[in-house]
């Protein structure tokens, strides 16, 4: 088997989530500006900042949520970005972010749709089979964990 001749770029997101007591885990999912599909807030990594704190950075600017963020990431992903003229492949490093409270504004309030979500229904509406794996994983993860 060959290796690729070039690498992934790289990305960084934040699963957002909350504990509801009657509706339970919720799954955070913002629509892209472009297509207006659902997805976690993401973007690129940045200069001089840890991967964890520019996904909690992502949150905030895309849907205003903030909270604790864990440092470790709980998974990957990779996925075929959509540019003007060509696509890109991308490695995405997803943190689970614990949303605490909501602003009540950000930088990309109105471009952007915000919804909660049951966890199945979340990963049935991402496009990417790696982040819906990630997300229909996180009920049993997080029962693990405790």
């Amino acid at each position: 088997m060959t290796k690729p001749k070039f690498k992934p770029r790289k990305q960084v997101a934040a699963l957002a989530i909350r504990r509801d007591p009657i509706e339970g885990l919720r799954v955070m999912l913002v629509t892209s500006r472009g297509t207006k599909r659902y997805v976690a807030p993401k973007g690129w990594r940045m200069k001089g900042r840890q991967d964890h704190d520019a996904a909690q950075i992502e949150a905030m600017q895309e849907a205003g949520v903030v909270g604790k963020i864990r440092k470790k990431p709980i998974g990957f992903y990779e996925y075929w970005k959509r540019l003007s003229d060509h696509f890109e492949l991308c490695r995405v490093k997803v943190f689970l972010l614990e949303v605490e409270r909501q602003l009540t504004d950000w930088k990309e309030r109105g471009q952007r749709q915000i919804a909660w979500f049951d966890p199945d229904e979340a990963a049935d509406l991402v496009d990417e089979p790696g982040m819906s794996a990630i997300i229909r994983d996180l009920p049993a993860r997080l029962k693990a964990a405790r």
